[in-house]
This record gives C-alpha cells, sequence and structure tokens, in this order.
C-alpha cells in the first residue's frame, strides 16, 4: 500500500504514459528514439533517451510497476519475418533466463540472431528477473503489450512469472471493445505479486462486425464508437486505406466515419479521405489521427515521423483499462476516460499529477 510509479520501456511518445498520467499515476518512459522523444519532451513526460539494454531497475528505484512494448516490425506481417521465423529460439532464451543462465552468455546468442530487434521482446523479461535477484524488490506489477504474433512469447513470460510468485493473465484484446474508435488487437499480459488472481479488463463495448449495427449484440455492453466519434468532422466521409486486402494490391479497404477506423498504423496519413460523392477531402492531421487513438486531441505531437509515433502507440484508452486491472481498481469511470479528450496546458497537467500520485496505491 504505497504510491506507484511506472517505468515504461520501449515508451514511444506515451500511449501508456498518458493513461497512466491521467489516472494520477508517475511515470517515467524509456525512449530511444529521438522523434518520440521530441514529443515526450513536448508533453513534459518524463524520460530517459536511451537503449534499455543500457540500464536496469537500479536506475529507476521508486519504480514499482514494469510496463513495456518491446518493437514488433519483426514479428508482424508487414515486417521482415524475423520474429516469426525466430520464435522458437526466442522462447528458448525465455528458458534460460529463467533458469539464470549469465547475462553475458545469453546476450552472446542473442548478437547472432537474424534481426536484433527480435531479442528486445526478452528485455522486460530481464528487467522482471533482474529486479528479484539484484534487489529483492520484484515489480508489484507488470504490463506488456504487443502485436498479437507475440501472444506465445507473453504465455511463456506468464510461465516463468508464476514461477517467480506472480498472478498473471494474458490474451488477444480487441481495441473496439474497450472504447477505442478503431479495429485493433494486441496481445496483452497482466501480472501481479500478492493476494487475489490478476485478469484481463472485461470488454466494455460490443465488438465490430461489418455490417452488422452498432446497436446490436450483448445489451449489456455499449456500441462500438465511430471515427465520427472521434474526429467529428461536419460531414461523413470515407477512408481509403494505403493497404490492399485479400492479396490484392488494388483492393483498398474502405471504412465509412459510421464505423472505427482499422488499424492506426504509421502510414495513415497515406490514407485518402473522401466524401460520399467521391470529392477528394484533407487527410487525416496529426491531431486526428491521434485521436483515433484516443490521444488528446491537443497533445503535442512532435519531431519527425509523427504518423509512425501515432500508429505505433498503445491507445491511452485501452491502456487505461489495462492499468486498472493490472492494479486491481475499478474499470476506469467516465469522468476518468474524458480525461483523456485533453491533454491541458503543461502547468494544470504537472499540477494534477503531482497532487494524484502521492495518493496512488495498488489494490
Amino acid at each position: 500500500m504505497h504510491p506507484v510509479q511506472i517505468v515504461d520501456l520501449f515508451a514511444g511518445p506515451g500511449g501508456l504514459d498518458v493513461a497512466a498520467e491521467k489516472l494520477g499515476v508517475a511515470t517515467v518512459g524509456v525512449e530511444w528514439d529521438p522523434a518520440a522523444c521530441a514529443t515526450r519532451r513536448a508533453a513534459r513526460l518524463a524520460t530517459q533517451e536511451g537503449d534499455v539494454r543500457r540500464y536496469g531497475p537500479s536506475v529507476f528505484p521508486d519504480a514499482d510497476v514494469l510496463a513495456g512494448g518491446p518493437p514488433c516490425q519483426t514479428f508482424t506481417v508487414a515486417g521482415t519475418g524475423a520474429g516469426r521465423r525466430a520464435l522458437d529460439d526466442v522462447l528458448t532464451f525465455v528458458d534460460r533466463m529463467v533458469a539464470r543462465e549469465s547475462r553475458e552468455e545469453i546476450e552472446k546468442d542473442l548478437s547472432k540472431m537474424e534481426d536484433e530487434r527480435t531479442g528486445l521482446v526478452l528485455e522486460p523479461l530481464r528487467w522482471a528477473l533482474q529486479a528479484i535477484d539484484e534487489h529483492d524488490k520484484p515489480y508489484r506489477a507488470i504490463v506488456l503489450e504487443q502485436v498479437p504474433a507475440v501472444l506465445p512469447v507473453w504465455e511463456a513470460y506468464a510461465k516463468a512469472l508464476q514461477g517467480e510468485g506472480y498472478s498473471v493473465d494474458c490474451g488477444l484484446l480487441r481495441t473496439e471493445a474497450y472504447g477505442v474508435p478503431q479495429t485493433r488487437k494486441r496481445a496483452v499480459l497482466i501480472a501481479r505479486m500478492g493476494p487475489g488472481a490478476v485478469e484481463l479488463p472485461a470488454p466494455t463495448h460490443r465488438p465490430y462486425r461489418k455490417g452488422v449495427p452498432r446497436d446490436s449484440g450483448d445489451s449489456r455492453l455499449q456500441p462500438w464508437r465511430t471515427m465520427n466519434d472521434a474526429v467529428q468532422r461536419k460531414s461523413h466521409f470515407l477512408v481509403i486505406s494505403n493497404y490492399g486486402t485479400g492479396g490484392d494490391p488494388k483492393a483498398r479497404g474502405r471504412r465509412g466515419s459510421w464505423e472505427p477506423s482499422a488499424t492506426v498504423t504509421g502510414k495513415i496519413s497515406r490514407n485518402r479521405v473522401v466524401s460520399l460523392d467521391n470529392t477528394e477531402l484533407d487527410r487525416f492531421s496529426p491531431s486526428e489521427a491521434g485521436r483515433l487513438q484516443t490521444f488528446p486531441g491537443d497533445y503535442p505531437w512532435s519531431g519527425r515521423d509523427v504518423g509512425q509515433q501515432i500508429g505505433n502507440a498503445v491507445p491511452p484508452r485501452l491502456a487505461m483499462h489495462v492499468l486498472c486491472a493490472a492494479f486491481g481498481w475499478k474499470p476506469p469511470s467516465d469522468a476518468q476516460l474524458r480525461r483523456l479528450e485533453m491533454w491541458k496546458t503543461d502547468e494544470s497537467r504537472e499540477a494534477t499529477t503531482a497532487n494524484a500520485a502521492p495518493s496512488v496505491i495498488i489494490g
């Protein structure tokens, strides 16, 4: 029963950090991309710019929650596929780490992998075990998220963390099922040390089904949210994807503003936006693209490759649900979720965080 501070590995522009700060939880993010760090600095999020492999729990002694979303390029269909080919190797590395094989031997073998980014998915486990072995101070909660292809790694993590005394749950979450106006699947792991079983957050909204009205389905759940709910342009529009569908590069996917967005990727600025009579409209601005990810409308996107920053981020609204589940809290209230709509002035945000953080506890 004491204040929570999160150390967020591969923190990006701040998706999880935005959610945490709006819940009154202090965060510090480790991120090596200068562009993402520029956005974080503009948002006044505590940031350690650098490679997570150069740091460990001792650098952030006050943090008792570990979070992370390691780079996913090698695990995705759009990437090189090195992560998929190396999946068995990655799972073997998990076993070697749990067996407490020397870090030097493991790092030597990791350096031989086809793509060094694949090994980064093991960093949260290194931090978690190091906190136990070297500092006798296990993280009270651990939150990890990635693309669906990483779920087997999280399942191996779950087994490893359970062996260390954690209660763990992991699985695939659909973002629109938590009020994100976008269809996107994420592999999520939540672990908590202490009494009580941890569970992934229960859905609050209905899943999106093409052609199925949003008000049909389980009446206990809210209708999924639309692009127009977030972007609020004056009239309906169609979004024509930069990607083909069904293996046909010419068959561009289409979504109407009365539907959730398709998955927001780093190429979102290439998506065409047209009126219902096919007139070209302005493409999504950084603010609009960010809002589809549930970032505040006034979030200070900065640096280069803003579209990539937005596409790589975890949606703050989903992160808020996941963090509440990790801490053993009730699901976020409507009032808490509304805080995501505006980042507000730096001064008011800092005052809110400073006043709220000391009272935040797990359990």
